[in-house]
């Protein structure tokens, strides 16, 4: 691998003719043995800051649940919970992995928007918070024909763990690392979308560089290798010849862009809440307006179960009158304003994640486009999410319920599948608090829902809880009891 592929750190450097005979016998030691595990050779030539504390396994029993469109990340998290975690560290760790295998939803590139819960109420959050952090659209300095957009994913998820984490950020991402470093086995949900994007992905020369394999796109079950994007991930770990965020915004201008990256691009704000008998249900609000379109559909579920049809028109007329301008979130929540049918919209992706302790997370992320606007920005492996300038921008659904007498989590939704994205987030929490499982009633395409519920509450009643993800999709649903 030459040095335009990966910029050593001084500290690398260092390091590297000391440790050069070291290195290559560990290398080869473990590829003789068939070895999976390659934080050993990581720690040797990157240096470990990786916790001495408890370790996936640690917790016996119960340790919560995960639910995400996208396997290997699922797993990840899962690990996270099982090392003492909680809900928020396997968020951190999960939307990371994602930036990994599912980069055409979740590149680095990206943003989105999650909500989060901690039944303690520490750090005076006793409710429900949004962390808004969706793409802005980034300056041109002349040239580019792919309006880009700046990269938000690590800032949103970088406030998650500040104000709802437990872990350290560095340790959360060092999986995603590992992996985008050394490769992993195409999933079925990636190769999906290959399949849908085709040749078209190939004609920018940085995203053929890191996803062409000899002029085809991989399929399940390829390996794919991202040397690239595991060193933005290491500087993102606080690792290298420079920062993460100076390292994109050098790159910038080769694309014709500026990008200006700081942690104000990631808000905690209040999120919409709808009343639904004892417990109160949190939605992501506007700018993400599929939280509202996604509330729109529950209160409609609600009192008419079953109107799938209908809870899919009332959320699309809601989304049409939020950005049409007229009206506020009450009175959209109240049918006011005027609606228009939607336009074609944006993939997404969305996964949730809860703890033994009743902490939750719901979360849902996008590039604005499928493979975002195409381009990988030079050196860094980082796929840019498209200009939400140029196109209408994907309804992000979201919802987290909660019981405030109890102070206990109760469920935590959320939805992809475009103009389907706010009824699977909608229609899975109405279910979840109408029944005693996380089972949502199968939905039309193309909606796809991650949802975890307890019915009776948790902390409590872990017994009383259950994690799904919708069968129509290629995600999987993990705990322990």
């Amino acid at each position: 691998m030459n040095s335009a592929r990966i910029r050593w750190t001084h500290r690398l450097r260092l390091r590297w003719t000391h440790r050069l005979r070291q290195g290559v016998a560990l290398s080869a030691a473990l590829m003789m043995a068939g070895c999976s595990t390659v934080s050993g050779m990581s720690d040797l030539v990157f240096g470990s800051d990786k916790p001495v504390g408890p370790q996936p396994g640690y917790i016996k029993g119960f340790v919560g649940g995960v639910a995400a469109d996208e396997p290997r990340a699922a797993l990840v998290a899962r690990d996270v919970l099982s090392s003492g975690g909680n809900a928020a560290d396997a968020a951190v760790a999960l939307a990371m992995m994602l930036t990994v295998t599912l980069p055409s939803r979740a590149s680095l590139g990206g943003g989105g928007a999650c909500l989060a819960y901690r039944p303690d109420g520490k750090g005076g959050l006793k409710e429900p918070q949004a962390i808004m952090f969706l793409p802005q659209p980034a300056s041109q300095i002349g040239g580019s024909s792919r309006p880009a957009a700046i990269p938000a994913m690590a800032q949103g998820f970088q406030l998650l763990n500040s104000r709802f984490g437990s872990k350290s950020f560095r340790s959360l991402v060092l999986k995603a690392e590992e992996t985008a470093r050394f490769g992993f086995p195409v999933s079925a949900a990636l190769a999906a979308d290959f399949q849908v994007v085709g040749g078209a992905l190939l004609e920018d020369a940085g995203s053929r560089a890191v996803f062409g394999t000899n002029g085809w796109l991989p399929g399940i079950g390829d390996q794919l290798v991202q040397p690239e994007l595991a060193n933005s991930l290491l500087r993102l770990r606080g690792f290298g010849d420079q920062s993460y965020e100076a390292a994109i915004e050098a790159a910038a201008p080769k694309l014709g862009l500026r990008l200006t990256i700081d942690a104000s691009q990631a808000k905690l704000v209040p999120p919409v809440v709808v009343r639904a008998g004892r417990d109160n249900v949190a939605f992501l609000p506007p700018p993400a307006d599929g939280g509202i379109a996604a509330a729109a559909a529950f209160k409609l579920l609600q009192s008419d179960p079953g109107q799938w049809r209908r809870a899919q028109q009332r959320a699309e007329a809601a989304a049409s009158a939020w950005r049409s301008g007229h009206a506020s979130v009450e009175g959209v929540l109240n049918g006011a304003g005027s609606s228009r049918a939607l336009p074609p919209l944006p993939a997404s992706t969305s996964f949730v994640t809860m703890d033994r302790d009743g902490n939750a997370v719901s979360c849902a992320l996008t590039m604005n486009n499928l493979f975002g606007n195409g381009e990988v920005l030079p050196g860094t492996g980082i796929l840019l999410a498209a200009s939400p300038d140029r196109g209408p921008q994907p309804l992000l659904s979201a919802a987290l319920a909660w019981n405030p007498a109890k102070d206990a989590f109760r469920a935590a939704t959320a939805g992809s599948g475009q103009e389907g994205a706010p009824l699977a987030a909608g229609a899975a929490m109405a279910n979840a608090l109408r029944s005693r499982e996380a089972i949502a009633t199968k939905l039309p395409e193309p909606t796809r829902m991650n949802a975890i519920g307890c019915a009776g509450y948790l902390p409590g009643s872990s017994g009383s809880c259950g994690w799904v993800t919708d069968p129509k999709g290629a995600g999987v649903a993990l705990g322990a009891r």
